[in-house]
């Protein structure tokens, strides 16, 4: 979602007569987009900016967009003096006017104030990726969990019109894409505006029919708000990727309850059944919060006992840390960053241990991959399942490579050039399975 933001704002100010360029030293405004979703992607932005002051000596002006901006306002300006310019997302559009009063000689500028009513439409967007693009469905969350940040940096939740989102995904398949991304803090709270009032379910199948695409994702979902009918639409129609991210955060009720997630453990394995019992296997990934305020070693086994049972085909597993303006800063933050640390390498463990068995299972058989990119170091090519699984592959007719074990190099030995054939980024092609990782595949193109 931060890509996709980086690329609307370089839409934007594109439009409006500016020119990116490849190096800091070039520029003459560097614009920091930034995540406050935890302290230490918050802390990276200062880190950042700390190692820019000689830039500044030079004449060059900084601004900081998104989320640390809104979070932290214009502290950030006491902070980081040499800043000129903090923007949050909902400013985005109002990019040219802010800077155009830096350039009419303003010390500082601010972009603060709240999201519209409405999702602003993605017209001026400059997409980077050359395969994969990220279309924005819906914006903000309603559901104020003790821990997020998310409801104060990205405001209420506004739904974009379902006509809007289509036509921009049936422009996407006119320029070449075959693979789109929907996003939102929480997609399947989706609610049409428009008079045809599509919830999530019935646009998700609305966009796997446009002609051209070949893949459909779509992140991140919320359980309070998963139904049966998106499992239906994913069963239907194979261009609906079949993979799920659905965060659980935690295992244990207690737990569940002081983060205000709104559901219970049982509430959420109904959901995972349903999933399971899809026409089609869907893989399922998660987010999990270690050491929550008030998290006893008894919670952490229920959430042990609830990776057991779900089997998850990768988990994002981060330590608590407060976060401004939410509920749960104002509580003691408990539990020793020392037992945080050993609870989130328990976890990792216990999730990569999962992995590696589930993968096992797909030792010998052909599944189509999209081509990301090569390692010549390798000799492999890179690519990625409908279910978003990693696979490294060597291509049909190459010389085998089980000299070289995936995922190291070999020192001193010249990189060969990408080869020849039909393969290349965005490609699709069907790959043997022969080796199986926790977190990646190899396989020979069938």
């Amino acid at each position: 979602m931060n890509v996709h933001d980086s690329e609307r704002v370089a839409g934007t100010l594109v439009a409006h007569g500016y020119a990116a360029v490849e190096t800091m030293q070039e520029a003459g405004l560097i614009l920091f987009n930034t995540c406050s979703i935890r302290d230490k992607a918050a802390q990276k932005v200062f880190d950042r900016l700390a190692n820019t002051k000689a830039l500044a000596k030079q004449g060059k002006q900084f601004g900081v967009l998104g989320c640390v901006a809104q979070a932290e306002g214009e502290a950030i300006f006491q902070r980081a003096p040499h800043v000129s310019l903090v923007a949050g997302s909902a400013s985005y559009p109002k990019l040219p006017e802010l800077i155009a009063q830096l350039e009419a000689g303003e010390r500082r500028v601010s972009g603060l104030g709240e999201a519209a009513d409405e999702a602003f439409e993605t017209e001026l967007t400059r997409r980077d990726h050359p395969f994969r693009a990220f279309v924005t469905m819906i914006e903000g969350c309603d559901k104020h969990c003790a821990y997020c940040v998310v409801p104060y940096t990205r405001g209420k939740e506004r739904s974009r019109t379902s006509a809007g989102i289509l036509r921009e995904v049936a422009q996407l398949v006119e320029l070449g894409y075959t693979e789109v991304q929907l996003l939102g803090q929480n997609v399947n709270s989706y609610h049409d505006p428009s008079p045809a009032g599509f919830d999530f379910a019935v646009l998700l199948a609305a966009v796997g029919e446009v002609p051209g695409l070949r893949r459909v994702r779509y992140t991140t979902s919320h359980p309070r708000d998963f139904t049966p009918s998106i499992v239906e639409a994913m069963g239907r129609n194979p261009v609906l990727c079949d993979h799920v991210h659905l965060p659980v955060q935690s295992g244990s009720n207690a737990v569940l309850r002081q983060m205000r997630r709104g559901y219970t453990r049982e509430r959420y394995l109904e959901i995972i059944a349903a999933i399971r019992r899809c026409a089609r296997p869907l893989a399922v990934t998660t987010d999990i919060i270690v050491g929550f305020p008030g998290e006893t070693d008894a919670d952490l086994e229920q959430t042990l006992e609830l990776m057991r049972e779900v089997r998850y085909s990768g988990a994002f597993i981060f330590k608590y840390s407060p976060r401004p303006h939410t509920e749960a800063q104002a509580w003691e933050d408990s539990i020793p960053d020392a037992v945080k640390t050993e609870r989130l390498m328990v976890l990792q463990r216990r999730q990569q241990e999962l992995q590696l068995a589930e993968n096992q299972a797909f030792v010998g058989q052909t599944i189509e991959i999209m081509v990301e990119a090569f390692h010549p170091k390798l000799g492999q090519w890179a690519g990625r399942s409908s279910s978003n699984r990693v696979v490294n592959f060597v291509a049909a007719g190459a010389a085998p490579s089980a000299s070289v074990p995936a995922g190291l190099n070999i020192l001193g030995q010249a990189p060969p050039p990408p080869p020849s054939g039909t393969l290349a980024p965005g490609a699709y092609c069907q790959v043997l399975i022969e080796k199986a990782g926790p977190n990646s595949f190899v396989g020979r193109q069938a």
